[in-house]
């Protein structure tokens, strides 16, 4: 379906959908619109063909799928906005915002009205996010092109709507605590000979492969961790000084403290 989109919020993460995109060649340059009501700091994407504006009722007529990517307390008043242009026979309407339910959203615009709930987290920057989905009032056709717009940020899974703000945790808030596990490392590494440079580029690309094997393996973490740990060596050495020290008890609780949070 070769659908015209219109993303309203051109902050960093409505920009950064908006860029990958384009460039992944999902989707024609001219056929996003990006608004934002100072037009100036989206003037680069105009350089890249693709349309901008400050007029988000134009933005609705234009498209077939349109995306919310707004602070959460705008969201009322910009929904309210544009709720008289969207037809439930031709847009989808995507939320990007924390915290908004389909509920909220159904409220405004109607009990017809096709609706996604996507949280994804900030690698969608450079097409590798992590992305949760639900919906509402989809058909097959419209589900499978929402999974592939989002396919071309990075992953894609379809959960359950209850589960969005742990989601949000283990998605979006994972992509700080696996930063905060690989700056310990570069710390580490600078104290046993490393400079700086390059221990980042030995831990990051240590972290990637680790992750990389999970997702083409399938296998269970233990797998691949019995392959690395050799009778009295020195990684089965580590990993005891690091259980010893409370590692996964404290990652657990950064996760659970992150969910209480959110009202949990």
């Amino acid at each position: 379906m070769n659908k015209k989109i219109a993303i309203i919020g051109g902050g960093n993460l409505g920009k950064a959908i908006a860029e990958g995109l384009v460039k992944s060649g999902f989707t024609e340059a001219g056929h996003v619109l990006v608004t934002r009501r100072r037009i100036d700091q989206i003037r680069h994407l105009e350089d890249q063909g693709m349309l901008i504006g400050d007029n988000n009722l134009e933005a609705v007529r234009f498209a077939d799928l349109v995306i919310l990517a707004v602070k959460p307390f705008q969201v009322r008043e910009v929904l309210s906005g544009i709720a008289p242009e969207l037809d439930p026979e031709r847009h989808i309407l995507c939320s990007v915002v924390t915290g908004i339910s389909l509920a909220d959203m159904a409220a405004i615009t109607g009990p017809r009205q096709p609706l996604v709930r996507a949280m994804p987290n900030t690698a969608i920057a450079i097409q590798e996010s992590m992305t949760c989905l639900c919906s509402a009032h989809l058909t097959a056709d419209q589900s499978k092109y929402i999974d592939d717009l989002f396919n071309q940020l990075g992953r894609v899974v379809a959960i359950e709507e209850k589960l969005m703000d742990a989601a949000t945790v283990l998605g979006a808030c994972g992509i700080a605590y696996a930063l905060r596990f690989i700056r310990a490392n570069i710390q580490g590494g600078i104290e046993i000979g490393f400079d700086a440079q390059t221990a980042t580029l030995i831990a990051a690309q240590t972290v990637k492969g680790a992750a990389q094997l999970l997702i083409q393996t399938g296998r269970h973490p233990e797998q691949e961790i019995d392959k690395v740990t050799t009778p009295k060596g020195c990684t089965i050495a580590g990993l005891n000084e690091m259980e010893h020290q409370g590692f996964s008890s404290s990652l657990i609780k950064w996760i659970t403290a992150s969910y209480e949070k959110l009202g949990h």
